[in-house]
């Protein structure tokens, strides 16, 4: 029994604040922005499709690193990173997590990094495609250059947004945009080719989180869409369709910040494409959709931040022998000589090949209205699709192209079917592959373990 002594008039009243406050307002968030142009100064090479044969020249429009920062009433704190890059490499997002911790105590499954998956953006030094672009010392060089930059870069924008951390609320709502399609259409010859397959399945799912400020001013808006960001392919820079979406929402609510998000597009592509006036029209489409959410009644995100983050170890099938890759070296196909000289490079170093990759796997919840789900790489739609369907849909905010880019992520469907998305691609990132079909077991498990039980078994 709770006993309270006879106190001052103005006691009296602190008190029955404290007993009358409302449950959002005891559990107030505090959200932080920064915000970084990470447009390469001087001529590097782009990612993303291995057929060009210059570096990047000019810019459509600027290129981004963007944090929010969210702060709990526990005052655990967590922030997610967005890029308008191919990927980010576990080195980069560790190595800048390490610098993090060590000047604001914030653990590394407190950082969320994502990239969009842009195939306008610069060559970023290590990733694993790297070796597949052949390039020349000068071109390395420079790439070698905008990575050390793009370091710095990263601390800066999350720095900023840990510093920026001012009192505020969270909101939370789903649109919709329909111009990502499925792209793994049958071949009659056998496999699977890249095309359109009209009843393949998909995620036009717009999740979306609104940040205001405390007097309800808009401060941010993450978003997230499934579609591989491979509507132009010229050489200037450009964020594709996600670049413009965050444009069109930062031209709709001025002073803000628009977040994009990749989310497990890696068997999508935006169609019809290959012009930059369909770059501009899906991405006016997604940022409709965000209008369409943030303009209505969303639900407040209260409660705790919860973060969990564990790496995993993906099987390969075996892998070849020495003598097996040096056959290679000759051969006709130059990617298959350029993944052989990276794996011949690897038994010189190591003396052996590895036949797993490591996987990091990182799950947020934002008290009991959104469940973020990242994965690393670059993971086909049905892993979306699993997760919405054990875990509430209504709460889902699932990614791809997290923490790290290291490889396609097939689904056991897609293994078992092949084509590009489902092995075919490993031979660009340089891995001797295919994944064993153990991948989604391991991925989903894990996924359950740091998320709880399911909802659906």
């Amino acid at each position: 029994m709770r006993v309270f002594r006879k106190t001052g008039l103005a006691s009296m009243l602190a008190i029955a604040l404290v007993l009358i406050t409302p449950w959002s307002m005891a559990e107030e968030m505090k959200i932080g922005i920064g915000r970084t142009i990470i447009t390469p100064q001087s001529p590097v090479w782009m990612a993303g499709y291995a057929s060009r044969t210059e570096p990047g020249a000019g810019k459509v429009h600027d290129l981004w690193a963007k944090a929010m920062a969210m702060e709990d009433a526990q005052g655990t704190i967590a922030v997610i990173i967005t890029t308008d890059l191919i990927g980010l490499t576990a080195g980069i997002t560790d190595g800048v997590s390490k610098r993090i911790e060590e000047a604001h105590g914030i653990p590394r499954g407190n950082l969320m990094y994502n990239a969009s998956h842009t195939h306008s953006g610069p060559v970023v030094r290590d990733n694993a495609l790297f070796h597949m672009y052949g390039l020349d010392k000068e071109n390395t060089d420079r790439a070698i250059a905008y990575t050390q930059k793009l370091n710095e870069w990263l601390f800066q924008t999350i720095d900023t947004a840990i510093k920026d951390l001012q009192p505020g609320t969270l909101s939370w709502a789903i649109g919709e945009a329909s111009f990502g399609k499925n792209r793994r259409q049958f071949n009659p010859n056998g496999g699977v080719s890249n095309g359109f397959n009209p009843i393949g399945p998909v995620d036009h799912d717009v999740p979306t989180l609104l940040a205001k400020d405390a007097k309800g001013g808009i401060k941010g808006i993450l978003f997230g869409y499934a579609c591989h960001c491979t509507t132009v392919g010229f050489q200037e820079y450009s964020g594709d369709y996600a670049g413009y979406a965050q444009i069109h929402v930062e031209n709709a609510y001025p002073g803000a910040t628009a977040l994009f998000a990749a989310g497990c597009g890696a068997d999508q592509n935006p169609l019809p494409r290959r012009k930059l006036e369909l770059a501009e029209k899906y991405g006016a489409e997604l940022g409709h959709a965000v209008e369409a959410v943030v303009d209505n009644a969303m639900t407040p995100v209260t409660g705790p931040i919860e973060t969990n983050y564990k790496t995993i170890q993906l099987e390969l099938t075996k892998a070849p022998t020495l003598e097996e890759v040096e056959k290679t070296l000759t051969h006709s196909n130059k990617y298959e000589v350029r993944r052989a000289k990276k794996l011949q490079q690897l038994y010189k170093d190591n003396g052996k090949l590895s036949e797993t990759l490591p996987y990091p796997i990182q799950v947020w919840k934002l008290g009991e209205t959104v469940q973020m789900t990242a994965l690393a790489g670059e993971v086909v739609v049905d892993y979306s699709r699993l997760i919405k369907y054990h875990y509430p849909a209504e709460k889902q905010f699932v990614l791809g192209y997290s923490n790290d880019c290291l490889a396609y992520i097939p689904s056991l469907r897609v293994l078992q079917e092949g084509g590009y998305e489902g092995g075919g691609a490993m031979l660009y990132y340089g891995i001797h592959g295919p994944f064993k079909h153990s991948v989604q077991n391991d991925i989903m498990n894990t996924i359950k373990e740091l998320a709880g039980p399911p909802t659906t078994p």
